[in-house]
């Protein structure tokens, strides 16, 4: 018989159940049992929904608290000395210090750095090595979910985070920051290398612990244990490669039989060496890898298990059942291996059940898998592959029917969008004039202080704002009180920002539920669900929108909110978009056309805002693009045209207005070393950065690439609820100087404050604004 698994499931419950319980733990409103009770009752319901559904082997230790990698390095005992938690029992608050800077309990610190697992809107806790790191077992959390697993009769599958791919996301502390003016390239590959080179000398001390980990799980009687590396989807060092056979030829699995996990892309040149490792089986993505399949099967040896991850773990359409079970079968036919069926990655990435939804146009439903579907779609797989696809007949008749459905439906193509497409032209792309005429233009227009002081959009979405947002959308609120209860929290963080200080301010964005679904709900080929939560960090969730049609915009989408706040001020307000990038990556997107032409036909759609924000008075505009980097494909030898349409689609958004119009961009939590040449071709007149938990690392991309425009390093962690001090932010802006002209600097947040408190934003922006005044006296 077939074996079915899937590599992990939603952590967060079908109704957000643990994004409520950990945030009420952290206001002190539950205790740490309560917590607790809910992670087990979660962990234990969607076990048991995978293992009724069909699934043998269930993923154990794919459940988190808050984040998988996180869990990880306190397996390994990988702990940084500011948290000072010494040798024994890491603690929950332990943990929460770790993650967020804050707990319960405990004295705050900084948190870990956070950044993107490799293209997706998941974000992991980025590990700290130090040069004399040492690893040990430090937290029974593997351990204890596959004896609960088992106490309910199931087949556990424990998974863990490969040693490989731990050290490659992963900070090596112990190396200095290379700077090299004269050869920026060679300055940012000796810096690589030295990572590289620190990281893969901690690998004779790493592997110890993960023998060790398997011959605990042995003794537990696990079967099989699932060890992710999906860095084998990426274009590897020769020397990381070699890492490779020396790491599984030392893996004694203590009669635990190993199955390596591989997703996200194709393996491609690592083919060769994976092939070759001592697994017992090997995990492809046969979604994103399709190309590859046969490849694969031809080179892993007979005896070895191949597990085919043909459900979609990343998006939420509805499998093509018969070309699955067409390939699975084919497979079987020619090639002696034992095939397994399963998805292709996690199914972190997409909403639990798609039966909640009642929202939803039926025949969109019919189109759409989540989680709890997609494991009946393995299931059904299983059945037609051994039994045959008479046995499953009625089930693929129904999915032809749906896809049917698809290609054919009205609602799809709109033949205005793709007019205006093919009538595109380079003039739609670019500004009237070069960055340093427009500066001078706007400079005279805003009247700026050095060093502005600005925020990133968002400010607190209190309890009030959510209140009168569902009342409307029950009908218990007419609009006009709606609209009258919005203008009043406008007014007052209008007020509050000026009595802060700041210099460039913002509207606070009250009236919008997300910054990617409030835009979609203005613009034709978007969808929207209940329910379709997924997790982005920690308690933070998301509800991406589904991009089924042609887009376009109905209506203005800001003008009215924008332009009531600035009547309130004679300072500069900022209209606030998403960009193009953003709107397209952060919700699920169409498969049936090109990502390019969907991100294009955004882009005129907020053109048009744009261009009417300007002719409202709006002198500042911020087009936000955080999903820059996660829109690039794995591999950087794919990335050329995939950044050609990305930064084309910016300045189609961009470029339709004066030069004393000043355009702003804000990007957070990725890596811009690589792309920094396309980053300032996006030719924004100011862009803001994460840069307050690397301490202005990120700002070496710009100094290297002598980047031209304005920027804004964020000098606030608004991941964490601690209120940075005048002196941190002072310091931090005093190494951005170093780096930076001080005429091209900003100083801001590091991301929007939508998730934060009142009392903490005040105190925090309060200081940034002291700052400010602090930095010009001194450096001016």
């Amino acid at each position: 018989m077939t074996i079915t698994h899937t590599l992990g499931f939603p952590r967060v419950g079908a109704r957000r159940e643990l994004k409520f319980a950990q945030e009420a733990y952290w206001k002190g409103e539950s205790s740490q049992e309560t917590l607790l009770q809910l992670a087990r009752e979660l962990r234990q319901r969607h076990w048991q929904q995978q293992a009724q559904a069909g699934i043998d082997l269930v993923p154990v230790n794919d459940f988190s608290l808050y984040d998988h990698v996180l869990d990880t390095s306190l397996l390994l005992g990988v702990i940084p000395e500011r948290f000072g938690i010494a040798d024994g029992h890491v603690g929950l608050d332990d943990y929460f210090r770790m993650a967020r800077g804050r707990a319960p309990s405990g004295e705050p610190v900084a948190a870990q750095e956070m950044t993107k697992w490799f293209d997706t809107n998941y974000h992991y806790l980025v590990p700290e090595l130090a040069p004399d790191q040492t690893f040990s077992i430090r937290s029974s959390k593997l351990f204890d979910e596959v004896d609960e697993a088992q106490a309910l009769g199931l087949r556990a599958k424990p998974v863990l985070v490969g040693p490989l791919t731990f050290l490659w996301l992963s900070k090596f502390r112990g190396t200095q920051r290379a700077h090299d003016h004269a050869d920026c390239c060679g300055a940012a590959q000796l810096q690589a290398q030295a990572q590289d080179e620190g990281k893969l000398q901690l690998l004779p001390a790493l592997l110890p612990v993960y023998n060790q980990i398997l011959a605990k799980l042995a003794a537990q009687g696990v079967e099989w244990v699932q060890i992710d590396e999906p860095i084998l989807s990426l274009e590897l060092p020769r020397s990381w490669l070699d890492a490779f056979t020396r790491s599984y030829a030392g893996l004694e699995k203590s009669g635990v039989k190993v199955l390596l996990a591989a997703y996200f892309g194709e393996l491609q040149s690592n083919l060769a060496v994976a092939a070759k490792l001592p697994f017992d089986g090997l995990h492809i993505d046969a979604v994103r890898g399709a190309a590859e399949v046969d490849a694969v099967f031809q080179a892993v040896p007979a005896d070895r298990v191949i597990s085919v991850g043909i459900v979609e773990g990343r998006n939420i359409w509805r499998n093509d059942l018969r070309a699955s079970l067409t390939l699975l079968a084919r497979l079987q036919a020619r090639y002696p291996q034992q095939i397994w069926i399963g998805s292709s990655c996690s199914l972190l990435h997409v909403p639990v059940d798609l039966a909640q939804e009642q929202s939803l146009d039926e025949g969109i439903t019919s189109w759409l898998a989540f989680a709890v579907q997609k494991v009946g779609e393995i299931a059904v797989l299983r059945l037609g592959l051994d039994k045959g696809a008479e046995a499953i007949g009625a089930v693929l008749s129904a999915a032809d029917a749906a896809r049917h459905s698809r290609k054919t439906s009205v609602l799809i193509h709109r033949a205005d969008v793709k007019e205006r497409l093919a009538a595109s032209s380079e003039a739609d792309a670019t500004r009237h004039q070069p960055y340093d005429v427009r500066a001078r233009a706007q400079a005279k227009r805003l009247q700026l202080p050095v060093l502005p002081t600005t925020t990133i959009g968002s400010f607190p979405q209190t309890a009030a704002i959510r209140k009168a947002r569902l009342a409307f959308r029950k009908g218990e609120l007419s609009e006009a009180d709606y609209n009258a209860a919005m203008k009043a929290e406008i007014a007052g963080c209008v007020a509050a920002q000026e009595d802060y200080g700041l210099d460039m301010l913002v509207h606070g964005e009250a009236e919008r539920n997300d910054m990617v679904e409030y835009f979609a709900e203005f613009l034709d080929g978007y969808a929207f669900t209940q329910f379709g939560w997924v997790q982005s960090y920690g308690s933070r969730c998301v509800k991406p929108p589904v991009i089924f049609g042609d887009v376009r915009r109905r209506a203005p989408m800001t003008v009215a909110w924008s332009t009531y706040a600035q009547s309130l001020t004679d300072k500069p307000m900022k209209g606030m978009l998403t960009g193009p990038v953003t709107m397209l990556k952060w919700a699920f997107v169409r498969d049936d056309q090109p990502l390019s032409e969907t991100c294009l036909q955004i882009a005129y759609a907020l053109r048009d805002e744009v261009v009417d924000l300007e002719k409202a008075g709006i002198a500042a505009i911020q087009i936000d693009e955080p999903a820059i980097k996660e829109c690039l494909p794995l591999r950087k030898a794919e990335w050329s045209s995939c950044l050609q349409w990305a930064v084309r689609a910016f300045r189609i958004s961009a470029s339709g207005v004066q030069d004393d119009t000043q355009i702003h961009t804000h990007m957070c939590y990725s890596e811009f070393n690589d792309i920094i040449d396309s980053i300032a071709a996006l030719d924004a007149d100011v862009i803001t950065i994460e840069t307050s938990r690397s301490a202005m690392e990120l700002l070496d991309a710009f100094v290297d690439f002598r980047y031209p425009n304005e920027i804004g390093p964020g000098v606030y962690d608004i991941h964490s609820p601690n209120v940075p001090s005048v002196e941190q932010m002072v310091a931090l802006m005093h190494k951005a100087a170093q780096q930076i002209p001080l005429q091209r600097l900003w100083i801001n947040p590091d991301c929007g404050l939508k998730t934060r408190g009142w009392p903490e934003v005040e105190a925090s922006l309060r200081n940034m604004v002291t700052a400010a005044r602090q930095l010009r006296t001194e450096l001016a």
